[in-house]
């Protein structure tokens, strides 16, 4: 006979029952159209943000706060209110009743909002996939990819969606083996042919396509996909007709080391080098034509003088 459950035993099965359908609740939840990622503009720098206890701009107080579980604003005479109101309908800071860790916004300060929301918040682990910041660190709203399902701020989720279909190999072969991948994770940018898409960690549910076997992810057919592989531009990427005038074509930098090793690298440098003595030679060459021009401005003058004939002067001693 098998032992009997005390009660101890059935409240944390149920507990952990009850933990694991949150999660995969939460891998469900559309997180643009929940509560605790609603917009909202702030009433004082009237900034257009994710809401939140305080605005991530002036740091100020709204009027109106909106609770992050049940996206109410006023608390009705007839609710589960821990805070009793009796025959008052409460708005603003009599209605609220905690501010979530994760997402940062209000929560009413009903029973079910405060003992449900903080297990289920939908952003509790948002951070951005492609800058690593939480919610906390900028003022936006959370997206999710359409593909990867992996978090995105609102400033880089159309960057991102933009080149998530593309895989981390050059070809659509397995990782494997060298067959062809009819299934692909978008998380780990990687295809998988049917043998090695079974894992013996994560479990196939009927009717679903199988698990990614590194992450788990759903994978996808590839096929349904638009994916495309990766893609390396190696050397400069110019024309003939560059400015700085070294061009080694469209071979890169395989025809720079061979210009390299035949000397090629050596002879340009021995251009420059002879451009700089040519340059010194010209100004040199001024000079001395600028020296010849002024020697022969005075032997001129010199001439002049001498032939210059002044007649007859007291100065001579010939007076008549």
């Amino acid at each position: 006979m098998p032992k009997k459950k005390t009660g101890a035993r059935k409240k944390a099965e149920n507990r952990k029952e009850r933990e694991k359908q949150n999660r995969a609740n939460r891998e469900n939840v559309d997180v643009a159209k929940h509560p605790c990622n609603s917009a909202m503009d702030c009433d004082k720098c009237l900034r257009r943000q994710k809401n939140r206890a305080f605005c991530y701009f002036c740091a100020s107080v709204q009027k109106l706060p909106t609770c992050a579980q049940c996206g109410k604003t006023k608390c009705m005479k007839s609710s589960d209110c821990v805070v009793k109101h009796p025959g008052v309908h409460s708005t603003g800071m009599g209605m609220v009743g905690a501010i979530c860790d994760f997402c940062e916004a209000w929560v009413c300060h009903g029973k079910k909002c405060l003992s449900t929301h903080a297990c289920s918040c939908p952003l509790s682990d948002a951070d951005c996939i492609e800058c690593d910041r939480s919610v906390w660190e900028h003022g936006g709203r959370i997206f999710r990819c359409s593909f990867c399902h992996n978090f995105l701020c609102e400033d880089d989720q159309f960057e991102h969606q933009a080149s998530c279909q593309v895989l981390e190999a050059e070809t659509f072969k397995c990782v494997s083996c060298n067959r062809l991948g009819q299934h692909s994770c978008l998380r780990c940018k990687a295809c998988f042919c049917d043998d090695h898409a079974r894992s013996k960690v994560f479990k196939q549910e009927k009717g679903k396509a199988p698990p990614c076997p590194k992450c788990g992810h759903q994978t996808q057919e590839t096929k349904d996909l638009s994916m495309s592989t990766r893609t390396h531009k190696f050397g400069r990427q110019s024309g003939a007709d560059d400015d700085d005038g070294y061009y080694y074509g469209a071979s890169g930098y395989d025809s720079y080391w061979k210009s390299i090793a035949s000397g090629g690298g050596q002879e340009e440098e021995d251009n420059g080098d002879d451009d700089d003595y040519e340059d010194e030679d010209d100004e040199d060459e001024d000079d001395e034509e600028e020296e010849e021009e002024e020697e022969e401005d005075e032997a001129d003058v010199e001439d002049k003088l001498t032939n210059l004939n002044l007649g007859a002067s007291s100065a001579s001693g010939k007076i008549h």
